[in-house]
């Protein structure tokens, strides 16, 4: 069964093609309800609808981009067309509509934006102000929502629990059932009477509507959940300016006329039109389809909702919001075409097809036998040509029988247990503080043999301060608050203005004044430490940020490992500022203050100097950084690059940055498990392996490497170091993708990587290897995520092991169960039909057991929670049997046992239990024998 499986049952866990999947779909030729069986698989049909869409989407933007570039040519000469503002829309305040917003944005009408006086024009129409942002009058916002609408999509609508019923009742033999049932209601009635000719066909009645409600209300539980982790997916959070305070809002309470700030790794949450930034460049490839990334600033302002900051930061004024917008009506095809089916879904919905299969070939023999003794004891009396109503209702019994086993016998609990394990595990890992993205997920997360970890919030806790400086060649201990006081006074002015200057302009953070009138830090929690240090200087954000003005930004860069800055001081000089990894950014530089406060030349001993105490501060656990500056010629232009060398060294700091406590414990369980845990990092080589010592990922036997190192390496000597790497330094994101990629592909290892970069989660996510889990970083990384670590806790990455080891485990047992009882359901029928021309298992009992397999059974062993059992067993490869041979011990041993049982009581059961001579005994018999089975699979424990 594993061959077949595997050869036709075979999907990826994330990627799979649609031809794949619509393969496997068309395999399944005994479905009993496809609409049940189907329910949280994806919708094909949606998906070609959304990918119209899309290619049309593409094609009007490809257009409107073109237009709006041939007409900055011959815009001077071209009158606009007139506009009339709508009554509605003047009444309210505004000079524009929502529609020409729109059709402004989304056809990259500069024609159309001239005309409106371009950005700060539309500004003044929609009652907003470029630097303010909205007015958070309550009055005036609805009636804001009231013109533009709202930034949310159209979703459709959660079934109620009655549509679950509905859908329940859809299954083929259950209809079969229901028309048996009512067949013998009327022949019964007619031949016995009321109310004992009712019986059968009532029992069979209640028991098909006591099937359909737990069916559905199990269904129903499973939808419920899926909303709650829908919901939680969709909490999306962004920097926006109101009423003159930067906060952080829900994308969902954006409204036109919104200032919001973006940076790398952010989705734009709505259309709109550039402010004001440096080096914006945008991914519209979820809309255009074109990879190229569109560069974005005041000669090409337009920002479509959905696409994504690939470089830069940047202020956009919203200008469309919600399903005025393309991606909104994209977004309303996407999101009815469901989630990717899981390997494990694909493979159990192949058990159910052919043991289906199976269980319609017993059914029909068990038919044709039953009929065939029935005949046959007729021709013995001769009454072949007679038939009363009792042989139309022994007739239409055998007829039901038969139905019922194959109702008991394709297992259609089998996938939708997957499903139901995959949605429980999925709501209780959110509370674990790990929001699964993809079902799949929990499945590969349980096979995981190697784990890639960032350092940076993930094996530390992301709170960082600045702990020692070393300024003007000397180094200072910076633990106590009032360190910095005596650090600023043993610093020349020139030196400390040079320091602050660089500290508040080269930073991707800000310091801003919140509602209740205190300074608040914004920005990476390495920025925010920067920042603090330069504010316990005593510098002030503010007067640095408006004393000089910036010429140039250049972002800080994971493969550069550097940052930098332009400005024009107010005397008209030009002046560079760069930032970033110690031994490149000292690399850069030909000079040095020193401890008097002058520039020098960097002599032998200055960098011999300086590297010790990079050394030293790294030996430390510390993450190193080092700022210089360079005076820059006056023909210096935007649109040149920042020079990469000839700076001056002002200094270096060291940020501590502890680590999270248990991460030591969770390393340990993760190696006692069987998985390995890796430490990929961009910190220099003596900090990430401080850290990993710290942690006990790098131990005796294992490597340290940096990534230049790594990338010279050939492929034979790769094959022999990547299973002792522990530690990975200096990495780019390309470092780790080929690190992974290795380890996936050379050692056949399924590898859990977590990231919280721009181009680190994407990459992974998109190259298929192993699983991506990212800790909550920019929305881009966490979109891409399979897996999103919500507390940046690396224990959370062990427990989201546990969990998908737990879905495996669960799944096993539920299959061992449900093949037991169907094997057993079987063999007994067919034998006593074969044998004695009757079948002990009637039709309403029979639907019993199938509602015990199919809802409760799989609702007590799916839903089992993880022990810590389970992180002492060697994790399960990728190609390793699902349907283990314990397992197959399991299932045989139980069914014979429990066949012995069941035969023992049809041959001897008159007899022990003195049933001889009594008008019902083969009834109260078959009570027995029914109650017997029912006990077996109560007691039977799956492991």
């Amino acid at each position: 069964m594993e061959n077949l499986l595997s050869d036709k049952w075979e999907v990826k866990s994330k990627h799979s093609s649609e031809e794949v999947l619509q393969r496997w779909r068309t395999l399944c030729g005994v479905v009993k309800n496809p609409k049940r069986r189907f329910r949280f698989t994806a919708n094909l049909s949606k998906r070609y609808e959304a990918a119209a869409i899309r290619k049309t989407n593409q094609e009007k933007l490809r257009i409107a981009v073109l237009v709006s570039k041939a007409a900055l040519h011959f815009i001077q000469g071209v009158k606009p067309s007139d506009y009339t503002v709508p009554k509605n829309v003047q009444e309210a305040g505004f000079q524009i509509c929502a529609d020409e917003l729109g059709s402004i944005v989304e056809g990259h009408d500069v024609k159309k934006l001239e005309f409106h006086g371009w950005v700060s024009g539309i500004a003044d129409k929609i009652g907003t102000s470029v630097t303010n942002g909205l007015p958070t009058d309550n009055e005036a916002l609805k009636c804001r929502e009231e013109i533009y609408g709202i930034n949310e999509f159209t979703e459709a609508e959660s079934k109620g629990f009655l549509v679950f019923v509905w859908e329940a009742l859809q299954d083929m033999t259950l209809m079969i059932l229901g028309v048996c049932a009512f067949v013998s209601l009327i022949v019964g009635i007619a031949t016995e009477g009321w109310p004992k000719g009712a019986h059968d066909g009532l029992g069979i009645v209640a028991s098909i509507l006591l099937v359909v409600f737990v069916t559905a209300g199990s269904d129903y539980r499973q939808s419920l959940q899926f909303n709650d982790l829908d919901k939680e997916k969709k909490k999306i959070s962004i920097q926006v300016t109101r009423n003159g305070y930067r906060q952080k809002m829900s994308i969902y309470e954006l409204l036109p006329g919104d200032v919001v700030h973006l940076s790398i790794g952010d989705q734009v949450p709505a259309d709109g039109l550039f402010l004001s930034g440096f080096s914006v460049l945008i991914d519209e490839s979820s809309l255009t389809g074109e990879s190229e990334p569109v560069m974005v600033g005041a000669e090409n302002p337009f920002l479509l909702s959905g696409t994504k900051v690939q470089d830069g930061s940047c202020k956009m004024l919203v200008t469309t919001v919600g399903m005025k917008t393309q991606w909104g009506k994209l977004m309303a095809t996407l999101s009815e075409g469901g989630d990717d089916e899981t390997p494990l879904q694909v493979k159990l919905n192949g058990v159910a097809t052919i043991i289906g299969k199976i269980g319609l070939f017993f059914a029909v023999v068990t038919f044709a036998v039953l009929v065939q003794k029935m005949i046959s004891h007729k021709w013995q009396e001769g009454t072949t040509l007679s038939w009363s109503g009792d042989d139309a209702l022994h007739l239409l019994e055998y007829f039901a029988i038969a139905v019922t086993i194959v109702v008991v016998a394709v297992p259609e609990g089998l996938p939708l247990a997957v499903t139901l394990s995959l949605a429980f595990a999925m709501k209780k890992m959110m509370n674990d503080k790990a929001l699964v993205r993809h079902l799949a997920a929990c499945e590969t997360m349980g096979s995981a043999t190697t784990i890639c970890s960032d350092k940076t919030g993930t094996l530390t806790t992301n709170h960082m301060t600045v702990v020692k400086s070393c300024i003007c060649m000397n180094v200072k201990e910076l633990s106590k608050p009032s360190d910095a006081s005596v650090l600023r006074s043993e610093i020349p002015d020139s030196v400390a203005k040079t320091l602050l200057q660089s500290i508040f302009n080269n930073t991707g953070g800000e310091v801003v004044v919140n509602k209740d009138g205190k300074c608040e830090i914004l920005g990476t929690p390495t920025e925010m430490a920067i920042l603090e240090f330069g504010l316990s200087l005593g510098g002030n954000f503010q007067e640095e940020r408006q004393a000089s003005t910036l010429v140039k930004v250049e972002p800080f860069n994971s493969t550069k490992k550097r940052m930098g800055v332009v400005l024009e001081l107010p005397e008209g000089r030009l002046r560079a500022h760069t930032k970033g990894a110690s031994e490149i950014i000292l690399a850069a530089c030909e000079k040095v203050v020193n401890s008097d406060g002058e520039v020098v030349p960097l002599d032998k001993q200055s960098i011999n100097h300086l590297n010790a105490t990079i050394d030293q501060f790294a030996s430390e656990a510390l993450r190193t950084l080092c700022l210089a500056y360079m005076e820059l010629e006056n023909g210096f232009s935007e649109n040149d690059a920042i020079p990469a060398s000839g700076y001056t060294c002002i200094g270096i700091i060291g940020i501590k940055d502890p680590v999270r406590p248990g991460v030591k414990e969770s390393v340990a369980l993760c190696r006692s498990a069987g998985v390995t845990v890796r430490m990929v990092t961009g910190d220099n080589i003596n900090t990430a392996k401080a850290i990993a010592r710290e942690c006990g990922i790098l131990t005796d036997d294992g490597i340290a490497i940096e990534g230049p190192v790594f990338r010279e390496k050939s492929m034979e000597e790769l094959l022999e170091l990547i299973p002792k790497i522990q530690v990975m330094a200096r990495s780019s994101p390309l470092d780790k993708h080929t690190l992974v990629k290795h380890l996936r592909t050379t050692f056949n290892e399924v590898v859990a990587v977590t990231g919280d970069g721009t181009n680190d989660a994407p990459a992974l996510h998109e190259a298929d290897i192993g699983l991506a889990m990212g800790i909550a970083g920019t929305e881009v990384a966490k979109e891409s995520a399979d897996v999103i670590i919500l507390d940046d806790n690396f224990s959370t990455i062990v427990t989201v092991a546990k969990w998908g080891r737990s879905v495996y485990v669960n799944i096993q047992k539920f299959v061992q169960f449900q093949l037991t009882v169907n094997i057993v359901a079987l063999i007994v029928n067919f034998t006593s039909a074969c044998m004695t021309g009757t079948a002990p298992l009637t039709a309403v009992q029979l639907l019993w057991v199938n509602m015990i397999m199919d809802t409760l059974g799989a609702l007590a062993l799916a839903t089992e929670p993880p022990n810590d059992e389970l992180m002492k067993r060697p994790p399960v490869g990728r190609k390793g049997n699902f349907i283990s041979a314990v397992m197959w011990r399991n299932i045989l041993g139980q069914s014979l046992y429990q066949f012995l049982v069941i035969w023992f009581l049809q041959a001897y059961g008159k007899t022990i239990f003195r049933l001889h001579g009594s008008s019902d005994s083969d009834l109260v018999l078959n009570t027995l024998i029914f109650n017997s089975f029912v006990f077996c699979q109560v007691l039977e424990k799956p492991t």
